[in-house]
This record gives structure tokens, C-alpha cells and sequence, in this order.
């Protein structure tokens, strides 16, 4: 996993690095944008997987351990700058069992976690998994997620190209089993879609089980996508979140 981020500014005297991780068949240009509006004290770091946009021609990771794995190898020397870590539903998986992986190995921790679009770890869906689904049920399950553009599910071609990144990501989630450990001892903030069927408020606060610093949840209007749809909001409470609590002095 070797070139792995997609960095949107330099660091130049900014005071954080949040990197940034993406949702299932996303990637680092969802979050390119990002840096202008958390201002230049924040050096936004959008994480390009396997399997995607300049990463497309190698394999996509499709279980959690070994993508933490060359996160962790990746940025070897970038873990002693001050760091945050932004997750969105897939990207919220990877962050916190991210943040937990290096406590494990004794490693600089982040500042906090931000953790969007996903319930809380201990909640696991007992659907059937989607990633395993033929293409007919799967392509149906994804017109009711939302989020894959229509253009690529009504095209053999595009699906042959992108189903197999869906796919891996959904495995790597859905493969995950949560392990009970000690709570982390770090800001912890949840972000949710008003709309989120998936991913009600009730199963958004239970994150706050896995903190014994400070919780906070924000709610926003919106489906599962509301990182989109309500991007100013998102942004200028991720800036408050992060001016806040995160930013060393």
C-alpha cells in the first residue's frame, strides 16, 4: 500500500493533519475540496485505497486487518505529526478499528475521531451480506442504498469495472466482527443523516460507549449521503469539532 494519500495541501505550519477515509466504492476525491473550508490550520489527507481512481489497477482490500495493515505501514513516519481521523460509513469502520489497531501497538493516537454515517461498532446488521449477492440482487440492494450512480448499475462495462471494488468493501465491513476491548480515552464526535434509515439516531449515540473523553453527536438533513447534500453544514461543524477539541496549541 504504498501510495496511499492523496494530500490536499502541504504542511505548512498547520497545526493537524485529518485524514481522511472514504465510504464502500468512494474515494479520495470525495474530500479534496475539504481543505478550503477547514481553513489553514487544518491539512486535510484524503486516503486512496486499492482499487480506485489513480489506484484502480491494484487489488482492492476485502477484509479490515490487512487494509490496517498498510495504513499503518504507509504512513510509518506521518504518525508523529499531530492527526485526527474522519470516517464516513465504511471510513468510520476503518478510523475507529484504526485508532484501536494502534493503541494495540503502542503508537501515537489521534487527537479524536470522527465518525459519520455509521452505528455504533457493537451493532451488527443480521442481513444477508451483500457482497456475495449475484449481480441482479445486488445491483437492487444498491438502487435502495443510494449513493451508486445509475449510470453504472444500468451499464455491463461499469459494473464490471466497479463491482468488484463494491464488493470488496462490502466485505471488508460486513466480514468485520467487533471485538470487546476498553473504551478509548479520546474526543470521540458522530455525524447522521436525518434520513438514515440504516442508521438511526439511537444507534448513532451508542458510539458514546466507546469513549471516556468527551461525545458529541450531530444530526444532519439528509440521507445517507448528507455529506454531500448538506456539505457547508458538515464542514463548519467538522471546523468547530476540530478548532475546538483537536487542534494542539
Amino acid at each position: 500500500m504504498s501510495q496511499s494519500v492523496d494530500s490536499a495541501t502541504p504542511w505548512q505550519g498547520a497545526r493537524l493533519r485529518l485524514f481522511c477515509f472514504p465510504y464502500a466504492g468512494g474515494g479520495a476525491s470525495e474530500y479534496r475540496s475539504w481543505s478550503s473550508a477547514l481553513g489553514e490550520r487544518v491539512e486535510v489527507w484524503p486516503v486512496q485505497l486499492p482499487g480506485r481512481e489513480t489506484r484502480m489497477v491494484e487489488p482492492p482490500f476485502d477484509r479490515l486487518e490487512p487494509l490496517l495493515d498498510g495504513v499503518i505501514a504507509a504512513f510509518a513516519e506521518e504518525w508523529r505529526h499531530p492527526f485526527a481521523l474522519f470516517g464516513h460509513s465504511m471510513g468510520a469502520l476503518i478510523a475507529f478499528e484504526l485508532t484501536r489497531e494502534l493503541r494495540r501497538r503502542g503508537m501515537p493516537m489521534p487527537r479524536g475521531l470522527i465518525l459519520s454515517g455509521r452505528c455504533a461498532p457493537r451493532y451488527r446488521d443480521p442481513a444477508r451480506p451483500l457482497y456475495a449477492l449475484p449481480d441482479a440482487g445486488f445491483i437492487e440492494q444498491l438502487r435502495e442504498l443510494g449513493g451508486t450512480p445509475e449510470e453504472v448499475l444500468a451499464s455491463a462495462e461499469l459494473r464490471e469495472l466497479y463491482f468488484p471494488i463494491l464488493r470488496a468493501d462490502f466485505a471488508v465491513c460486513e466480514r468485520f466482527r467487533y471485538r470487546t476491548e476498553a473504551p478509548l480515552d479520546i474526543p470521540l464526535t458522530v455525524f447522521g443523516g436525518s434520513r438514515d434509515k440504516e442508521h438511526p439516531p439511537e444507534l448513532l449515540d451508542e458510539w458514546r460507549r466507546e469513549t471516556t473523553a468527551s461525545f458529541a453527536l450531530h444530526m444532519f438533513p439528509g440521507d445517507h449521503f448528507f455529506i454531500r447534500t448538506a456539505r457547508e453544514a458538515v464542514l463548519a461543524t467538522l471546523e468547530r469539532e476540530l478548532t475546538a477539541r483537536r487542534l494542539p496549541p
